[in-house]
């Protein structure tokens, strides 16, 4: 009997922790909202105890903090906060591409053609949340290529704490145009198997992510 809960409450827990995660990165949960357990049970069809190890998990992500006598809020990030996280992923980010280049095969090399042409597609027809989506999977392989997990973890917590601004600045008008051809680059250099490459473009294009912020 207690080897066919445990993955049943596991999976109860991935699950609300994503449903609750995703809520906060797509501003269904405004910053400094409350989060109140017993609203989060009955949205999310799960017990307490599930709801309060899901909002333990998105503390320790940095999305969520704990108030003395006051429950649970989302945690708000400033643009300060935000550039600062931009800046660290640079160099772990750089660091990822660099070996995810080094790393290239075949079906590798398939995968970034596929995401390639996806990201044209989506800037040609202006679907704002399928290049969205498209550059999120280019960062997600980006990282797995590069077998470096150490980076990947710590990357994935960065990148749900920033999650917020960048997707406001994906949709600000002339956005995509602008970040499109930075993510061309690195995926050229990926394909050429250029470390040097691959590590300039991603610099480069996430001090364009820094720029873009300091100017919104």
């Amino acid at each position: 009997m207690t080897t066919e809960t445990a993955p049943k409450q596991t999976s109860a827990l991935d699950d609300a922790t994503s449903a609750i995660r995703d809520s906060i990165l797509q501003g269904e949960f405004s910053p400094h909202q409350r989060l109140v357990e017993v609203d989060l049970c009955e949205q999310l069809g799960v017990s307490r105890a599930v709801v309060r190890n899901a909002l333990l998990k998105l503390t320790s992500e940095g999305l969520v903090e704990h108030l003395p006598n006051r429950g649970v809020r989302v945690r708000a990030i400033t643009i300060e906060e935000a550039i600062e996280i931009v800046e660290t992923r640079a160099a772990l980010e750089s660091l990822c591409a660099r070996k995810a280049a080094q790393r290239i095969t075949p079906v590798a090399r398939e995968r970034l053609t596929s995401l390639r042409e996806g990201i044209v597609k989506a800037v040609e027809t202006g679907d704002l949340a399928e290049y969205s989506a498209q550059h999120q999977k280019l960062d997600q392989f980006i990282r797995e290529l590069s077998g470096h997990s150490t980076s990947a973890q710590i990357l994935e917590r960065l990148q749900a704490q920033g999650a917020r601004h960048q997707f406001r600045l994906s949709f600000r008008p002339g956005r995509a145009a602008q970040s499109a051809p930075e993510h061309l680059a690195i995926i050229d250099a990926l394909l050429l198997e250029d470390p040097d490459a691959a590590e300039a473009a991603t610099v480069a294009h996430l001090n364009g992510v820094i720029a873009a912020m300091c100017n919104g």
